[in-house]
């Protein structure tokens, strides 16, 4: 296994860090990155915003099915940055369990499972990582839907879901509380 020629920016934009992730995933794909690397290169994405939103964005919506199964480095990598990866996880969580609601009501089921795949990747994401401040955002979460209150209200809120949608996000965490 030749060493990966591939590294991050240290100031990398959200569009370069999606481009990163998918180069990333196509290493991994064809066996050319060690565990140890992988490790490396996400945990170094994940440290910043943009690099975590461009490897989140990237990562959970891949076509292919290696998002389906992470592998032990990439959780390591994602406890690497707990502020960061905690409020992308319960965001996108939130997010693609709305958007099925949002496509159903479209007739576009192949989006609606699009959406619902980046649901299945990200509580599993969720149920994998070691993060301890992660439960308590899970729990924040749940309250702001059920109650339209707590840290997470103004993001509820921006993005204007509603009963229904609410209802699907709340739907999503229940599985994740306690547990």
């Amino acid at each position: 296994m030749k060493s990966t020629s591939l590294s991050v920016p240290e100031n990398i934009t959200f569009e370069e860090a999606i481009a990163v992730t998918q180069e990333i995933m196509s290493e991994i794909e064809t066996g050319q990155l060690s565990e140890a690397e992988i490790e490396l290169l996400i945990g170094n994405l994940v440290k910043s915003k943009n690099g975590a939103r461009g490897f989140f964005v990237s990562y959970l919506t891949d076509s292919r099915p290696l998002a389906n199964n992470p592998s032990p480095s990439i959780f390591r990598a994602l406890e690497s940055a707990p502020e960061v990866v905690v409020e992308l996880l319960v965001k996108n969580l939130a997010m693609s369990s709305a958007m099925v609601v949002y496509h159903q009501r479209n007739k576009d089921e192949e989006t609606a499972n699009e959406s619902k795949r980046v649901g299945a990747r990200t509580t599993k994401l969720i149920k994998s990582v070691n993060i301890p401040s992660l439960s308590g955002n899970i729990q924040e979460l749940y309250q702001g839907t059920t109650t339209g209150e707590g840290n997470y209200k103004d993001f509820l809120e921006r993005w204007g879901y509603d009963t229904e949608q609410l209802k699907a996000i709340e739907q999503a965490i229940e599985p994740l509380l306690n547990g």
